[in-house]
């Protein structure tokens, strides 16, 4: 009886090991030179939150941001981020038996500055946002992982009362809705959040939608955007302004239901929030804060997608620029651009509350983080 119980037991473990090692954690950095390392990626051991270089990819100028495909294959970037009449959405293969990250090809991004890059749930289409021409693009993606030629691009022109920051559209971010048939694009330039229906079915899948768009508060500068879980919430950080708006979600449609600041009520100004996410489970939103803060704002949601502070988690670097939550919800990820360091934080299911674990890692001018579940 004891032996079978410690072969039942010593299987269990060897699950969780296997389990524990396909998740990978991909970094993008502000290399600012092509000898330099421009993405890395790491395997994170979800039992202990240890990161263990896995592959890298240079020859390519400041990824941005990253994203990866549905099946885990591919792995797509802003590039050519901050670099004056360039910009370019670029497309690796990543193998994580050969621990490689092989560049597949690049297509100009349809505007200066790429910020963002999301992946239709098909693995079908790309689509990124350009902050400083204040564009949307969207691609199809090759069975080969390879970027098509661009479909479609549209450009808007109009900004907010803001006389240095909104004199135009800053596009921040592309965000598709629950069930991928909408695109969210949250407009820091113009303090509205842009909408079009999505087809993935047609050559030019951006259609013009009923609400092309929700206005923000003036001076808001909406940056970054997520969605509940349960699909009846979305969730945009406003960068200008340092607060969270919240909205109930239907069809393509957002209500503003709630107004919450992500700093304490002693901070008046220099507000940079940047990025948000919510925990698998749906009980927690994570925000952070760059500038004088360099911390994460931790909220609790209720049963009516209401926010409720309670508590601020020092991201122990400076200019956490973006952050990520690994698929299980054991673990954040944040990354910090000025200080260069990238910390594993354990996350209590209970509470919502962060602990760092592991040892930090080192990234120059890391500039983003995902993490994948393979």
């Amino acid at each position: 009886m004891k032996l079978k119980l410690t072969i039942i037991a010593f299987a269990f473990l060897a699950t969780l090991n296997i389990s524990a090692q396909n998740t990978y954690v991909f970094l993008g950095s502000y290399n600012r030179d092509k000898a330099a390392e421009a993405i890395q990626v790491y395997q994170l051991d979800t039992l202990n939150g240890k990161l263990t270089k896995t592959a890298s990819a240079k020859n390519i100028i400041n990824p941005s941001y990253l994203t990866v495909s549905p099946n885990g294959k591919y792995v797509y970037a802003c590039t050519d981020t901050k670099t004056p009449n360039a910009g370019s959405i670029s497309s690796f293969e990543f193998n994580p038996e050969n621990k490689s990250l092989t560049f597949l090809n690049s297509q100009r991004s349809g505007g200066e500055n790429p910020v963002y890059v999301t992946v239709h749930k098909s693995g079908k289409w790309v689509a990124n946002a350009n902050y400083t021409e204040g564009s949307v693009s969207v691609f199809p993606i090759l069975e080969n992982g390879k970027i098509d030629s661009i479909a479609q691009n549209f450009q808007y022109m109009d900004g907010s009362i803001h006389k240095e920051r909104q004199t135009r559209s800053h596009v921040h971010s592309a965000v598709f809705s629950p069930q991928f048939d909408y695109l969210f694009l949250p407009d820091l330039g113009a303090d509205k959040i842009r909408c079009y229906a999505f087809d993935e079915n047609q050559k030019k899948p951006l259609i013009e939608a009923k609400n092309p768009f929700t206005k923000t508060d003036l001076e808001a500068g909406p940056r970054h955007f997520t969605f509940h879980p349960n699909q009846k919430f979305g969730y945009c950080i406003e960068e200008m302004a340092g607060q969270i708006s919240v909205y109930q979600y239907e069809n393509g449609i957002l209500n503003k239901i709630q107004r919450i600041a992500t700093h304490p009520d002693k901070i008046k100004e220099g507000f940079e929030s940047s990025d948000i996410h919510i925990s698998p489970d749906g009980k927690f939103l994570y925000a952070t804060n760059r500038g004088k803060e360099n911390n994460i704002a931790i909220f609790s949601i209720d049963e009516n997608g209401l926010l409720k502070n309670i508590g601020y988690q020092s991201t122990l670097g400076k200019h956490p620029r973006v952050f990520a939550i690994d698929e299980s919800g054991k673990f954040l990820i944040a990354s910090n651009v000025n200080t260069g360091n990238v910390v594993v934080f354990k996350r209590n299911s209970k509470t919502g509350l962060l602990k760092k674990v592991g040892k930090e890692v080192k990234m120059e001018n890391v500039s983003c983080v995902q993490v994948k579940r393979i």
